[in-house]
Formats: C-alpha cells, structure tokens, sequence
C-alpha cells in the first residue's frame, strides 16, 4: 500500500518588487510584512503608500513554486516544478515616478498634467500596480492635423501614458545609444538638428579638403517613412539586445498597440483631407505604422535605422554620412560611387520593409550648397534655409500683438544657429521693429513693448 502526503501548494509573488534578495527559489514565509525603502520615491509620497505600495504581501499575487511530496514503504521522492515568470524591475516605482518627473517638465501647464499631480501619489501607484501585474494598456489617443511646415496627422497620448513611454526610454535607450554610431541623429541626447548640421558641415570640409576639392553628395529621404514601418521587424529588432523578460514585454506592449483602435478625433474633416491618404495612419496595414508624436515612436525609428547605418558603415565603408530620423546624406569624390552606394541602400532598405522617395534623392556637387536640417552648407558658410526665414517673417506679421515678442526670440534663438546668419537676423530685427519692438544691436533678442500707465 503506498500512502501519499501532499502538501499545501506556496505562492510567491514573482510580479511585485519583492523587499528581500530575489532568488528562483524563496521558502521565507511572505506573510509578514516588512518595509520597502524607496529613497527615490521618499520625499514625493506617503509613508503608507512607500511601504505598502511596494510590499510583496499587498501586490498581485501569481503562481510561483509549486510543492508534492510523495512518500512509499521504502522510499521518499521531492519533486519540485517551478514556474518562471517575467519579473518587473525590482526599482520600478522609483523609475516610474522619475519617468513622471522627466515627463511633465515641458507639460507642466497642460490640464491633462495637472490633472495627474492632483492625485499623483494614487495614479502613480494605480499606474505602477498595472504595470507590474502586467494588466497595463494604453488609453485613447488624440489625433488632429498640423499644417506647418506640410500637412500631417499627430497622434498625442494620455498623459499617463506618456509617463509609460518615458518609463521605457529611460531604461532601455542608453545600451541602444551606446551601440549607434556618432552619425545618427535626433531624439538621442545632444544630437538635435544643430549637431547634425555642424557634424554635416564638418564632414564636407573633410572629404573636399576644406573646400579646396570638388566633391558630390547623394542626399536621400525615405517614402512615407512612419507609416510603412513594418513593427514586426521592428520587434526583432528590439529582441536582439533587451534581454529582460519584463523590458521587453513592456516595449512589446507600446509597440504593438494600435491607437486608431481607440481615438479622438480633434480636427474637422476637411482639416483631415488636407493629408495625402498614403501618409495617414488611418490607412496603414495591419502591424504597419507609427503614431508621430510620441516619444516611444521617435525612438523606435531610431532603433529601426540602427542597421541603416550599420550598413552604410560598415558594409559600404562610408567615411561621410549623417542621418537625421529618415533624412541622411552621403558624400564622395566620385559621383558614380554614390550612385552604386545608392543602388545597394535600396536593397538593405528592402530587407526593413522601406524605399527611397525618388522625389526626394539628390546627387548634386557639394558646392551647389547642401539644404540638411534646416541649414544649408555652402561653400566657407552654413546659412539658414530661405523657406524657414520666410516663414518666420509671416509668422512675426501676423501674429498677435501679446505673441510677438515670444515669437521673435525664438526666432532669433533659430537663426543664430547658423554660422553665417547676419542677414537672416537682421530682417528678423526690421520685422520686429515694425511691430514696435525694440532689438539690441547685435540682433540676438527682442524688449518687450513698454505699456502705457
């Protein structure tokens, strides 16, 4: 006769930050509680939501190692099954609400912002319970259409979910940062338009010997490039260097998502016509497409070009190349090794689901001037493009009398950025004065008007 002890199955929470060392197998009895310390989340919440916020015996609670014991006459058997499931980042309430903070800095004054401060400790803590218990999905999305510089749909999250992408950002991007090459530009720190532009400039005084050689450049931009992203390439992308189970299953989430499934229009229909179909996300495949306006998108675009520029590098040995999101430039004495170049780009670009936009490939000598970022290099000068100093006169025209004064500095912060931008600034100034603002004499910033008492 074989008799059978069985024992009562044990939970351990593999989800929620545990407060003790995580191990693949912890017999600790959990049931007491015992406190989180969070030094990051301190000084921003309660004393009851940092230690029962945090503590494994409150979180959800999932299936962990489950335990049998089967005893006979002779002898005793243990069989142990255990079941491994993705874990969130034990510090994850602390980087959730420093992904808070990095997320209202430049929305503070927004409603959906303040909104979310007034009760931040409970929707922080409501948001970090989702995340962990792996229940989390993001809200509605808001569309409306931009007309300037072209017209163009913008996808804007919830507020609670911007502070998710900021989440993501702040933990996954630097290790994919660190592997980009110096010729990757925008939404990585300290490469903006400006470090393009000059990395650019620096590049055409190399290959044309500070201007003493003739040289050519082939500039390129991809077609409809946010809309054909294929996110299942993407995906594996992503998979090939975030390792943690969680990390990933996060980007998965955001990645995947599809906001036309839940959005708010705020444009009127005619406003919506004024977009080309074949740029609406409206009408992108299945699996296909990237909302503009998020950060999670600006990233993930990056991530996606990483084997771009890879390829360029590496592959092609291109000493000369700058790319700003799907804007990049190429430069070569030979104009028919740019043209070769050229060929075997659109081959790596079929392997990522993309294409050149024949539109918009140039191959023209460098002399000619190169317009990139809204620069355009020339020859011993780097001035701003015309089409942005006439927009700007516009704008300082026929903006309101109480908008004048924020338009005009920002202008003149623009143009400054340009080597040679004396011209520029100048009729940014004569525009000002016409408008009864006074401007210093280095036309660098404008006063704002004196009113009468």
């Amino acid at each position: 006769m074989t008799v059978k002890a069985l024992m009562p199955v044990r939970i351990v929470n593999l989800v929620a930050p545990l407060d003790h060392k995580s191990t693949d197998m912890h017999a600790t009895d959990t049931s007491t509680p015992a406190r989180a310390a969070s030094g990051a989340a301190a000084s921003l919440i309660g004393e009851s939501l940092r230690h029962d916020g945090l503590h494994s015996a409150t979180g959800p609670r999932t299936p962990g190692i489950a335990t049998s014991t089967t005893a006979t006459r002779t002898t005793t058997t243990r069989a142990t099954k255990v079941v491994l499931l993705p874990s969130a980042d034990p510090n994850l309430f602390s980087l959730l609400v420093q992904a808070w903070l990095d997320c209202r800095r430049t929305k503070r004054n927004s409603s959906s912002a303040q909104a979310f401060e007034a009760a931040a400790e409970s929707n922080l803590f409501d948001l970090h319970a989702e995340l962990a218990s792996g229940s989390y999905q993001p809200g509605r999305s808001i569309c409306f259409v931009i007309t300037r510089p072209r017209p163009r749909e913008v996808w804007a999250a919830q507020f609670r979910d911007r502070i998710v992408h900021h989440l993501l950002y702040n933990r996954i991007a630097p290790q994919f940062h660190a592997a980009f090459t110096a010729d990757s530009c925008a939404c990585i720190p300290g490469r903006g338009t400006l470090y393009a532009a000059r990395r650019l400039e620096h590049q055409v005084r190399s290959v044309t010997s500070n201007w003493s050689e003739p040289a050519h450049y082939l500039k390129c931009d991809l077609a409809n490039f946010f809309v054909s992203i294929d996110k299942t390439v993407l995906h594996a992308q992503l998979a090939r260097r975030v390792v943690e189970p969680w990390w990933m299953s996060l980007a998965a989430v955001l990645l995947m998502h599809d906001p036309r499934q839940d959005v708010e229009v705020r444009s009127r229909p005619h406003e919506l016509a004024l977009v080309p179909p074949h740029k609406s996300l409206f009408n992108a495949p299945d699996h296909h497409g990237l909302p503009i306006g998020n950060l999670s998108s600006q990233f993930f675009a990056n991530v996606l070009l990483d084997d771009l520029d890879q390829f360029v590098k590496h592959r092609l040995r291109a000493p000369h190349y700058v790319r700003y999101v799907d804007d990049f430039v190429l430069l070569h004495r030979s104009p028919q090794w740019l043209n070769g170049a050229r060929e075997q780009i659109e081959g790596k670009l079929a392997e990522l689901h993309l294409q050149l936009n024949p539109r918009k490939t140039i191959l023209q000598p460098v002399a000619r001037g190169i317009d990139f970022v809204g620069h355009v290099i020339k020859p011993w000068r780097r001035t701003t493009r015309a089409r942005t100093l006439r927009a700007a006169l516009q704008r300082i025209e026929a903006a309101p009398a109480s908008d004048v004064y924020a338009t005009g500095n920002s202008y003149f912060g623009l143009v400054r950025q340009a080597g040679a931008s004396h011209k520029e600034q100048a009729a940014i100034a004569r525009a000002l004065l016409k408008r009864g603002h006074a401007v210093d004499g280095n036309f660098t910033r404008a006063f704002r008007r004196k009113t009468c008492p």
